[in-house]
Protein backbone atom coordinates (compact mmCIF):
# COMPACT_ATOMS: atom_id res chain seq x y z
CA UNK A 1 0.00 0.00 0.00
CA UNK A 2 0.99 3.59 -0.62
CA UNK A 3 0.91 4.49 3.10
CA UNK A 4 3.24 1.60 3.92
CA UNK A 5 5.70 2.63 1.21
CA UNK A 6 5.74 6.23 2.46
CA UNK A 7 6.44 4.92 5.96
CA UNK A 8 9.23 2.50 4.98
CA UNK A 9 10.95 4.42 2.18
CA UNK A 10 12.64 7.36 4.01
CA UNK A 11 14.16 5.11 6.68
CA UNK A 12 15.43 2.59 4.14
CA UNK A 13 16.89 5.31 1.90
CA UNK A 14 18.91 6.76 4.79
CA UNK A 15 20.06 3.30 5.83
CA UNK A 16 21.26 2.34 2.34
CA UNK A 17 22.93 5.74 1.92
CA UNK A 18 24.77 5.42 5.23
CA UNK A 19 25.78 1.85 4.39
CA UNK A 20 27.09 2.87 0.95
CA UNK A 21 29.09 5.77 2.40
CA UNK A 22 30.52 3.54 5.14
CA UNK A 23 31.64 0.87 2.67
CA UNK A 24 33.00 3.49 0.28
CA UNK A 25 35.02 5.16 3.03
CA UNK A 26 36.61 1.79 3.81
CA UNK A 27 37.21 0.74 0.21
CA UNK A 28 38.30 3.85 -1.70
CA UNK A 29 41.07 5.11 0.66
CA UNK A 30 42.43 1.55 0.86
CA UNK A 31 43.54 1.78 -2.78
CA UNK A 32 47.37 1.85 -2.60
CA UNK A 33 47.87 4.90 -4.84
CA UNK A 34 45.30 7.04 -3.03
CA UNK A 35 46.45 5.89 0.39
CA UNK A 36 50.06 6.78 -0.46
CA UNK A 37 49.05 10.30 -1.50
CA UNK A 38 47.02 10.82 1.65
CA UNK A 39 49.81 9.52 3.89
CA UNK A 40 52.43 11.70 2.16
CA UNK A 41 50.23 14.77 2.61
CA UNK A 42 48.96 14.12 6.15
CA UNK A 43 51.65 11.90 7.64
CA UNK A 44 51.10 8.29 8.72
CA UNK A 45 49.96 9.09 12.27
CA UNK A 46 47.58 11.90 11.28
CA UNK A 47 46.13 9.76 8.49
CA UNK A 48 45.42 6.88 10.88
CA UNK A 49 43.86 9.16 13.51
CA UNK A 50 41.62 10.92 10.97
CA UNK A 51 40.68 7.62 9.35
CA UNK A 52 39.76 6.11 12.73
CA UNK A 53 37.64 9.15 13.66
CA UNK A 54 35.90 9.11 10.28
CA UNK A 55 35.22 5.38 10.59
CA UNK A 56 33.76 5.83 14.07
CA UNK A 57 31.54 8.73 12.98
CA UNK A 58 30.24 6.81 9.95
CA UNK A 59 29.64 3.69 12.05
CA UNK A 60 27.59 5.71 14.55
CA UNK A 61 25.57 7.22 11.69
CA UNK A 62 25.04 3.82 10.10
CA UNK A 63 23.87 2.18 13.32
CA UNK A 64 21.60 5.16 14.07
CA UNK A 65 20.11 4.92 10.58
CA UNK A 66 19.60 1.17 11.05
CA UNK A 67 17.77 1.78 14.33
CA UNK A 68 15.45 4.30 12.63
CA UNK A 69 14.84 2.04 9.62
CA UNK A 70 11.64 -0.05 9.56
CA UNK A 71 11.80 -3.46 11.22
CA UNK A 72 11.05 -6.32 8.84
CA UNK A 73 11.38 -9.53 10.82
CA UNK A 74 12.85 -12.58 9.09
CA UNK A 75 13.02 -14.90 12.10
CA UNK A 76 12.18 -14.70 15.79
CA UNK A 77 15.15 -14.35 18.13
CA UNK A 78 15.52 -16.70 21.07
CA UNK A 79 17.03 -16.05 24.50
CA UNK A 80 20.08 -18.16 23.65
CA UNK A 81 21.04 -15.67 20.94
CA UNK A 82 21.42 -12.94 23.58
CA UNK A 83 23.54 -15.25 25.73
CA UNK A 84 25.67 -16.00 22.67
CA UNK A 85 26.15 -12.29 21.96
CA UNK A 86 27.09 -11.55 25.58
CA UNK A 87 29.63 -14.36 25.63
CA UNK A 88 31.15 -13.78 22.19
CA UNK A 89 31.53 -10.02 22.46
CA UNK A 90 34.10 -10.24 25.27
CA UNK A 91 36.74 -12.07 23.17
CA UNK A 92 35.68 -9.92 20.21
CA UNK A 93 36.50 -6.83 22.30
CA UNK A 94 39.89 -8.29 23.21
CA UNK A 95 40.59 -8.88 19.53
CA UNK A 96 39.46 -5.41 18.48
CA UNK A 97 41.24 -3.40 21.17
CA UNK A 98 44.28 -5.65 21.40
CA UNK A 99 44.64 -5.67 17.63
CA UNK A 100 44.49 -1.90 17.38
CA UNK A 101 46.99 -1.45 20.24
CA UNK A 102 49.53 -4.07 19.10
CA UNK A 103 52.09 -3.43 16.36
CA UNK A 104 51.11 -5.58 13.40
CA UNK A 105 52.87 -5.49 10.02
CA UNK A 106 50.30 -7.86 8.53
CA UNK A 107 47.00 -6.14 9.22
CA UNK A 108 45.10 -3.20 10.72
CA UNK A 109 46.72 -1.52 13.73
CA UNK A 110 47.05 1.93 15.28
CA UNK A 111 50.43 1.05 16.78
CA UNK A 112 53.19 2.21 14.46
CA UNK A 113 55.95 0.88 16.70
CA UNK A 114 58.36 -1.88 15.67
CA UNK A 115 57.02 -5.41 15.53
CA UNK A 116 58.90 -8.02 17.57
CA UNK A 117 58.35 -11.56 16.25
CA UNK A 118 59.55 -12.97 19.60
CA UNK A 119 56.94 -10.88 21.52
CA UNK A 120 54.06 -10.64 19.03
CA UNK A 121 51.25 -10.48 21.60
CA UNK A 122 47.87 -11.22 20.09
CA UNK A 123 49.40 -11.24 16.58
CA UNK A 124 51.15 -14.48 17.53
CA UNK A 125 47.71 -16.10 17.82
CA UNK A 126 45.68 -14.25 15.18
CA UNK A 127 47.16 -12.48 12.17
CA UNK A 128 44.12 -10.20 11.70
CA UNK A 129 42.76 -9.63 15.23
CA UNK A 130 40.80 -6.46 14.42
CA UNK A 131 39.04 -8.02 11.46
CA UNK A 132 38.29 -11.21 13.40
CA UNK A 133 36.83 -9.16 16.25
CA UNK A 134 34.74 -7.25 13.74
CA UNK A 135 33.61 -10.51 12.12
CA UNK A 136 32.53 -12.03 15.45
CA UNK A 137 30.64 -8.84 16.34
CA UNK A 138 28.84 -8.92 12.99
CA UNK A 139 28.01 -12.63 13.11
CA UNK A 140 26.44 -12.66 16.57
CA UNK A 141 24.45 -9.50 15.78
CA UNK A 142 22.97 -11.13 12.67
CA UNK A 143 21.78 -14.02 14.82
CA UNK A 144 20.50 -11.90 17.70
CA UNK A 145 18.48 -9.43 15.59
CA UNK A 146 16.65 -11.45 12.98
CA UNK A 147 15.42 -8.58 10.81
CA UNK A 148 16.18 -7.52 7.25
CA UNK A 149 18.18 -4.38 8.02
CA UNK A 150 20.37 -6.22 10.54
CA UNK A 151 20.97 -9.04 8.06
CA UNK A 152 22.05 -6.58 5.36
CA UNK A 153 24.22 -4.46 7.63
CA UNK A 154 25.87 -7.06 9.86
CA UNK A 155 25.98 -9.65 7.08
CA UNK A 156 27.75 -7.07 4.92
CA UNK A 157 30.20 -6.35 7.75
CA UNK A 158 30.92 -10.06 8.11
CA UNK A 159 31.66 -10.50 4.41
CA UNK A 160 33.70 -7.27 4.40
CA UNK A 161 35.86 -8.49 7.31
CA UNK A 162 36.42 -11.99 5.93
CA UNK A 163 37.19 -10.68 2.45
CA UNK A 164 39.48 -8.02 3.90
CA UNK A 165 41.73 -10.67 5.43
CA UNK A 166 42.41 -12.26 2.05
CA UNK A 167 43.00 -8.87 0.43
CA UNK A 168 45.41 -7.80 3.17
CA UNK A 169 47.33 -11.09 2.99
CA UNK A 170 47.97 -10.63 -0.72
CA UNK A 171 48.78 -6.92 -0.41
CA UNK A 172 51.13 -7.23 2.55
CA UNK A 173 52.98 -10.20 1.09
CA UNK A 174 53.48 -8.23 -2.10
CA UNK A 175 54.59 -5.08 -0.23
CA UNK A 176 56.93 -6.82 2.21
CA UNK A 177 58.50 -9.22 -0.28
CA UNK A 178 61.29 -11.30 1.30
CA UNK A 179 60.68 -9.52 4.62
CA UNK A 180 57.30 -11.29 4.88
CA UNK A 181 58.83 -14.55 6.16
CA UNK A 182 61.21 -12.80 8.53
CA UNK A 183 58.34 -11.03 10.28
CA UNK A 184 56.39 -14.21 11.01
CA UNK A 185 55.95 -14.66 14.79
CA UNK A 186 58.56 -16.99 16.29
CA UNK A 187 56.66 -17.41 19.57
CA UNK A 188 53.53 -16.43 21.45
CA UNK A 189 55.02 -14.31 24.21
CA UNK A 190 53.34 -11.13 25.45
CA UNK A 191 54.75 -7.95 26.94
CA UNK A 192 53.05 -6.45 30.00
CA UNK A 193 51.78 -3.59 27.87
CA UNK A 194 50.27 -5.98 25.34
CA UNK A 195 48.50 -7.93 28.09
CA UNK A 196 47.09 -4.76 29.68
CA UNK A 197 45.97 -3.30 26.35
CA UNK A 198 44.36 -6.51 25.09
CA UNK A 199 42.66 -7.86 28.20
CA UNK A 200 42.48 -4.77 30.41
CA UNK A 201 41.41 -2.11 27.92
CA UNK A 202 39.51 -4.72 25.90
CA UNK A 203 37.41 -5.65 28.93
CA UNK A 204 36.77 -1.98 29.73
CA UNK A 205 35.64 -1.45 26.14
CA UNK A 206 33.30 -4.44 26.48
CA UNK A 207 31.72 -3.02 29.63
CA UNK A 208 31.38 0.45 28.07
CA UNK A 209 29.74 -1.00 24.95
CA UNK A 210 27.37 -3.06 27.07
CA UNK A 211 26.43 0.01 29.10
CA UNK A 212 25.84 2.09 25.96
CA UNK A 213 23.97 -0.63 24.08
CA UNK A 214 20.44 0.50 25.11
CA UNK A 215 20.98 3.69 23.06
CA UNK A 216 20.95 1.61 19.85
CA UNK A 217 19.21 -1.62 20.74
CA UNK A 218 17.87 -3.74 23.59
CA UNK A 219 19.56 -3.94 26.97
CA UNK A 220 21.14 -7.27 26.12
CA UNK A 221 22.44 -7.96 29.61
CA UNK A 222 19.05 -7.29 31.21
CA UNK A 223 17.23 -9.51 28.71
CA UNK A 224 19.75 -12.35 28.93
CA UNK A 225 19.89 -12.33 32.72
CA UNK A 226 16.15 -11.87 33.29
Amino acid sequence: PKDARSHYLPGMIEFFLAFAVFLGAHSIPAQPALRSRLVSRLGETNYLILYALLSLALLIWLISAAVRAPTILLWSTELWSYHLALAAMLPASWLLVGGLATANPFSISLNRGPFRPDHPGIVGWVRHPVLWGFAIWAAVHVIANGDLVALIMFGGFLLFALGGMKILNRRKERQLGDEWQGLQPTGRRWSVGQLLATFGLGSLFYMAALHAHPMWGPNVAAVALS
